[in-house]
């Protein structure tokens, strides 16, 4: 009798501490764990600038969802992104939109799916020039991003509008995070770009709001959203929650905008008060809405960069664009 009972005790026990064992990793919060592990998840690549905000904001809000999984890689240069988009190691980015057309037009298999921003670039020059248009810069050193950018071919649109002939304003590419500090110590003289590299340098005191590109050119574009045709065509579902995520983070972050400053600020590795300048004054500075670019709008784009000899031939918005992802409603992304 007393080994029947020991028997008893030593079953009980193991089955206590297998009963301890099942609590302790809470299975019914596992099957949703495993869910979130095994979901599909892509790379797309962004520079720290508001322009490219709704991809870290997406990145963000994926990371506890069950859609497929964001992680936003920074760099800071668009050389290195496109480097790294034609080695095969980045099937999705932000890319400036003459930059994608050019690449498209070179063979490169990319489409663009979709904007992240509207305005947020402005023309910033030093704050002890006496400075009240272009016409005030002739014979002045002025960055820009790249000869591909979009902010390239507007400042020469507006010193044609000016007068100002091409050779009169000496243009230098630099790196938008490099261009505050060349500002301040007077390296260069002007400089066109996204925030919140202009943001910096009004704020620091070393430069001054020439043109508000909103001023320039109404729903200013910037960046697109470029998706490598072989994600397209092998992992459709992706694109359509990239394209999704997106809208969704600007929809957000256009009525959240001082939470979406501290959602970014890490990813951007830029102060947080910084970001919530940008994003609140004035609050129209940047827009995460109209992110559907027309072909009226893109076509404009790419004419100007034939003219200006950046693209070789013109380009065919429908072998360029595939609207087929965008979402019919859109609505924010919740973020708590």
């Amino acid at each position: 009798m007393r080994h029947y009972y020991a028997a008893r005790w030593t079953v009980g026990a193991v089955l206590f501490t297998a009963v301890l064992g099942v609590l302790r990793y809470e299975p019914w919060k596992q099957g949703g764990a495993r869910e979130i592990a095994a979901r599909q998840q892509l790379t797309v690549g962004f520079l720290p600038v508001t322009c490219h905000l709704t991809c870290p904001v997406t990145d963000f809000a994926t990371r506890t969802s069950r859609m497929t999984k964001f992680v936003s890689q920074r760099f800071n240069d668009f050389p290195t992104v496109v480097e790294t988009m034609k080695a095969g190691r980045l099937d999705a980015s932000f890319l400036i939109a003459p930059l994608a057309m050019k690449l498209r037009e070179q063979g490169l298999p990319v489409k663009i799916l979709y904007l992240g921003h509207r305005d947020g670039s402005e023309v910033m020059v030093r704050r002890d020039l006496p400075a009240a248009s272009l016409r005030d810069l002739r014979g002045r050193v002025f960055a820009i991003p790249s000869i591909y950018s979009n902010q390239n071919l507007v400042i020469h649109k507006l010193m044609e509008d000016q007068g100002v002939k091409p050779n009169e304003i000496r243009f230098v590419e630099m790196a938008p995070p490099d261009m505050p500090e060349a500002l301040a110590s007077k390296a260069i003289d002007a400089y066109f770009v996204g925030e919140p590299y202009c943001a910096k340098a009004e704020l620091d005191g070393s430069g001054k709001v020439l043109y508000y590109a909103k001023d320039i050119w109404p729903h200013f574009i910037s960046c697109v959203l470029v998706v490598n045709e072989k994600l397209i065509r092998e992992r459709p579902d992706v694109a359509r929650d990239l394209v999704r995520g997106i809208a969704e983070s600007g929809e957000w972050a256009e009525t959240h905008r001082v939470r979406a400053a501290s959602v970014v600020a890490p990813y951007f590795r830029q102060d947080e008060a910084l970001i919530r300048h940008v994003l609140t004054e004035p609050p129209d500075r940047v827009s995460y809405r109209m992110l559907n670019p027309t072909d009226v709008e893109l076509q404009e784009i790419a004419d100007m960069a034939l003219r200006a000899g950046i693209l070789e031939k013109r380009a065919d918005m429908r072998d360029l664009v595939d609207r087929s992802f965008i979402p019919d409603a859109i609505r924010a992304v919740d973020i708590r």
